[in-house]
């Protein structure tokens, strides 16, 4: 199996996780607020991870003293791109999916899921900020995915709400986050990245509950089944598989099928609360299934690239290569 195909199947597989998320998140926020929620899984979803990295590190440093355990070499440069990678993927975390879970208060699940999956377009747009260039087929393919996720999620006249303007800032740092773990991924240890950002996105929840809510542990406690839903899958199994798989998917491409959530969004509803799916979801599901596929047909600059990379170069060793600026 290749590493392209690897990673796209773990962006899958996360897709699907978040989708049934959607679930899990509306059915926690009748006994929680916000906050809490967020809070609780993701210092639940940071404790999952230490006995995994425990782990993997011992039986990995058994084989290779020196490197992590993902297998990336375990130096100061390393160490310190994974403190700062923590920092900023696990604040970028918290501020979008804290709109999101707020957002989700004032206004529908199916708008929801609609302005959050336009990450999609946020993030060609603004990895053009960051020199990266997306293939000119990723640009149809956003807009042909736009045009199947409203169609599956918008039911009703498109109104601006409050809930719609902060789900749309969330959709901004759903953006920032894939494109922070594309710049960070690649340079620590990935297991160690996600627990970290976890742990740095609960710790900055604690403060806004002290002032904007009260725990009630009663209601937490009978919540327990969304909160580890979201905690163990949504945060520790499906972030982790995002931050793995980064490394080989192009970020326009891992957001394209990311945003197949909405589609499993709509399946767990029908499954898990008996919704009905019409005939205009299901056009949806199918434009959407099909950008997936066309994002995945090689271009003729990625042949070209390709025998490129087997022709003979020629060294210089008084110039150092040309781009090395870019992550």
């Amino acid at each position: 199996m290749s590493k392209k195909l690897r990673g796209n199947m773990m962006l899958f597989l996360a897709a699907l996780i978040w989708g049934v998320s959607f679930v899990a998140q509306k059915a926690g926020m009748e006994y929680v607020g916000p906050f809490t929620f967020n809070g609780i899984r993701f210092l639940i979803g940071s404790l999952v991870l230490v006995p995994i990295i425990l782990i993997i590190s011992r039986i990995q440093k058994k084989k290779t003293p020196d490197f992590c355990a993902d297998g990336t070499t375990n130096s100061y440069e390393n160490k310190k791109d994974l403190i700062t990678g923590s920092l900023t993927c696990g604040l970028v975390l918290f501020i979008a999916v804290t709109l999101q879970q707020i957002g989700m208060l004032y206004t529908t699940a199916g708008k929801t899921g609609f302005i959050t999956a336009l990450y999609i377009v946020l993030v060609p747009i603004l990895g053009l900020f960051r020199g990266k260039r997306a293939r000119p087929i990723l640009w149809i393919c956003v807009g042909i995915s736009t045009i199947g996720l409203y169609l599956l999620c918008v039911k009703s006249n498109f109104s601006v709400s409050k809930g719609d303007f902060l789900v749309v800032a969330s959709a901004f740092g759903f953006a920032m986050h894939i494109l922070s773990i594309d710049h960070f991924a690649p340079k620590a240890d990935s297991i160690k990245l996600s627990c970290l950002q976890f742990l740095v996105a609960g710790l900055l929840s604690i403060p806004f509950i002290a002032v904007f809510e009260r725990i009630d542990w009663a209601n937490v406690f009978a919540c327990w089944q969304p909160i580890l839903y979201s905690a163990v899958l949504s945060c520790g199994v499906a972030y982790t598989l995002q931050i793995i798989a980064q490394k080989d998917t192009e970020p326009t491409v891992t957001s394209l099928i990311l945003s197949l959530e909405s589609v499993f969004a709509v399946t767990a509803g029908i499954l898990l609360l008996n919704e009905q799916i019409t005939s205009r979801e299901l056009i949806g599901c199918v434009i959407m299934f099909s950008a997936i596929l066309l994002a995945q047909l090689p271009s003729k600059e990625r042949e070209l690239a390709g025998a490129e990379n087997r022709r003979p170069k020629i060294r210089n060793s008084n110039k150092k290569p040309i781009g090395n600026f870019l992550p």
